[in-house]
This record gives structure tokens, sequence and C-alpha cells, in this order.
């Protein structure tokens, strides 16, 4: 067997699994690359790891890794976009293959890495980047290549998923659980980037572009998280048949491609609304196949090591071949990648829910009706709840069928001036993904 040796960067939780994972099941990953892989050198700049380092070669300096003539793959896994990046374009000037778990550096960097790569014949392969344990880079690069994608939706960050399943399970407030997801290690000290949907922007980008042949950018993708979500929302959700769930939706329409990251709606029935916890799960719609899941592990030790790992024995099974043959880094000629229209998110269509608090007297639901059909907006269910003895105004809950949002927004500003309602007005999108 050819050796191929490996340059790990990184000795975080996924570094960590990595060569934990394939300490424990090297015999099996050199049979199926039919290759004699073996982890050369480790750069970490930490002593505190979860691994058994005695018999490794470790440096301090990630830098020497990238220069070593001795190895064949870089495999970064240090994070950030600053370091990363610079580590990453050094190991290819160094003619280093390189394997990646770093979404924020493929979202921001992917097309300077991606052609950098192909103008020295050397492969950036990024599976963990996404979903973690779920192989969704290599379904869409190859599983489907026979395929039109026409959309995509996923729940691709866990923390946001836990955050809600716990909400709409036990009712509890958004403060409380991600309190809970900290504690745990599934939210970060500071949780922005998972709570405002950051993450999931990264993630969301990487999967239009491979399944719409289009350059990676995060330009023009709109972005909400789920810190404005309550209790309440989530109850009226469930009593109108739907789940609400952190969404990153890519969808392919004639007026040109939606690319949006928000809370959302599905029916109960549908396909994803069952995946709770910190799980994954991304829904493929495509022309020839028709719609199929994908789901499991999101994020973990091992289970981002399981992707990582996969791309290395993809590398050292095909880096003896000609460039021509490798699966390309987006999964298509680099010559048809080119940019696309994205359409504002105000002029995307979907259904709404609608919460608002209204007087509680005769004639206020025919105002807010009046005001709904004159924007061109349908209703499919309203409801109006009881508050407490005393209180003289109800929540009102209305569910939309599908409409632009421009219109939805024109219809709330008028409600909000109405003097029988109180406060602002809170709006949900609603997806139906092919209810099953």
């Amino acid at each position: 067997m050819r050796e191929v040796k490996i340059g790990l960067c990184g000795l975080g939780t996924v570094g960590s699994g990595v060569f934990n994972v394939m300490s424990r099941n090297l015999a099996a990953i050199n049979a199926r690359s039919n290759c004699q892989i073996s982890i050369a050198q480790v750069g970490c700049r930490r002593d505190n790891v979860a691994c058994d380092l005695s018999k490794a070669n470790i440096t301090r300096d990630i830098f020497e890794v990238a220069q070593n003539p001795d190895i064949d793959i870089v495999v970064e896994l240090i994070g950030g976009t600053t370091v990363a990046y610079e580590l990453v374009m050094l190991a290819l000037e160094n003619g280093k293959h390189v394997v990646t778990a770093n979404k924020a550096l493929i979202a921001e960097h992917g097309m300077t890495i991606f052609a950098q790569a192909e103008a020295r014949g050397l492969m950036v392969c990024y599976e963990a980047a996404v979903a973690g344990g779920i192989p969704i880079i290599k379904a869409l690069r190859e599983g489907l290549s026979a395929n039109r994608i026409n959309w995509l939706a996923g729940i691709i960050n866990g923390t946001t998923n836990f955050i809600l399943s716990e909400m709409d399970t036990k009712g509890r407030e958004f403060a409380d659980v991600l309190s809970e997801a900290q504690a745990k290690g599934y939210a970060e000290a500071d949780p922005t980037f998972d709570v405002e949907g950051i993450d999931a922007s990264h993630k969301l980008a990487i999967l239009a572009s491979i399944a719409f042949a289009m350059p990676l950018s995060l330009e023009g993708l709109f972005t909400d998280g789920i810190t404005q979500l309550e209790p309440q929302d989530v109850a009226y959700a469930r009593e109108l048949g739907y789940v609400i769930k952190h969404l990153g939706i890519a969808r392919q329409t004639d007026a040109g491609v939606e690319l949006r990251v928000h809370p959302t709606l599905v029916p109960e029935r549908s396909l994803i609304a069952g995946v709770n916890d910190v799980a994954n799960a991304i829904m493929v719609n495509a022309d020839a196949v028709g719609t199929t899941l994908f789901s499991g592990p999101g994020a973990g030790a091992e289970p981002t090591a399981s992707s990582v790992i996969a791309d290395i024995v993809d590398v050292a099974r095909a880096m003896d071949s000609y460039p021509d043959s490798w699966v390309p880094a987006l999964g298509y000629s680099s010559s048809v990648i080119e940019p696309r229209t994205l359409m504002n998110i105000e002029d995307v269509e979907t259904g709404f829910y609608i919460r608002f608090s209204a007087l509680d007297k005769p004639g206020v639901l025919s105002d807010v009706t009046k005001i709904m059909g004159d924007a061109g907006i349908s209703i499919e269910a309203i409801i109006q709840r009881e508050q407490p003895a005393g209180e003289r105004y109800v929540n009102v809950i209305i569910l939309t069928n599908v409409t632009k949002e421009k219109c939805l927004n024109e219809a709330v500003t008028h409600i909000e001036h109405l003097e029988t309602v109180r406060g602002e007005v809170s709006f949900i999108r609603v997806e139906y993904l092919d209810q099953v």
C-alpha cells in the first residue's frame, strides 16, 4: 500500500475526535482507502486534550505542519477565518491537499481557496463544515448529480433546534433553555452565532452554492434568529397543527434564488417536524428523485470526525489520479459557476402566522380582515384567545395563505395603527415542504 501522511492542525473537540477515531479504526480506514494512512504530525497549542499523544509527533507551530515536506494532507480544525485562512493557503502553496470542517472559512473565503487549489492541482474537502456527521455535501455533489435541485430546507444548527424542541415539548422560556444549552456545551458562552442564525447562514451559503452552481457568498442572504420567539407562539403553532423550526431555506424560482434563515412554522406531519434535540436534518427536493431527508447528529466530536475522516479517505483514494477525474469543489466545473439573482425577502412568497393583542369588542376583527383583504392576503384560520378576568385585550392569531412578504408588511403596518390594537404585530413565516 502507498503511504499517505496526515498533518492534523487543532486538537479541540473535533480534532481530538479525529485523532481518536483514526487511532481506533485505522485498520478499517486503511482497507477502505487502499492506502496506509497515518497522522504524521500534529499541530496544537494546548496541552489539555482528550487523546493520547504519547506517540505523536507534536509541534506548537501549526504553520510548520503546512510546510512539512512529508505531509500529503493538511487537516485544518483550528476554526476561525484569519489564522485558518493563512494556514490553508500556506498548505496549498506547499502542495498539500486540504481537509477542513470550517464552515465560516469556506463560506467567506471558499472561492479564493478553491481557485488556488485548482490552479495547483490539489483538493479541498469540507464535508464536516455542514451538518456534522451527515454526509450532505457528498449527497449533493455526487449522489444527486443527475438531478436539478429545486429547493432545500434544513435544520442546520443543533443549538437552536435544542432550544426550540425544549420550548415546544416543555413550554420553557428561551433564556432558560439557552442557559441549559450553555451548561451542556451545546452553546458557547457568547451564543450569538447560533441564536442569531449566523452559523446557519454560513452553512446555507455552502449548500446553495453546491445545489445551484453559484459562487459562495453571504451577500443578500436573509438571516433572522430565534431570540424573539415566545412560548405562546410555539404553543399556538402546535394548536394550529404546526411546529416551529429554525430553518435555512434555498429555492430556485423564475424570479431568482431565495436564500433565507429564519424561524419557520412547518406542518407537524412534515418529514422535518419530528427532528428534535440537537439533531440536524436537511430536506432536498430534486426533479428526478423527489424529496429526500438526510438527518442525524449535526455536531459532536466523533460524528464530525466521521465526516472529516471520510474526506481524508476520499483524498487518499484520488490523490494520485488525474485532477480532471476528481469531484469539483462545488460539484460543478468551475467554468459553469456563475452569480445568480438573489430575491429580496420582501418578494418571497410564504404563508404567515400572525399574532397581536386587540381590544375585545365587536368590529375589531372585521377591521383587521378588511386590511388583510385590501392587501390581497387570504386568511386560512383565525384564533381568538381569552385573557385573564379583567383584561380588556385578547390575543388574536391569524394564519394566512401564501402571499408576498411586502404585502404582509403593508398589512402589519396598518394593523399596528389601529386604535384597538396594542403593541407590535408578531409574525413567523410558514413553509409546507411537501407535507406527507
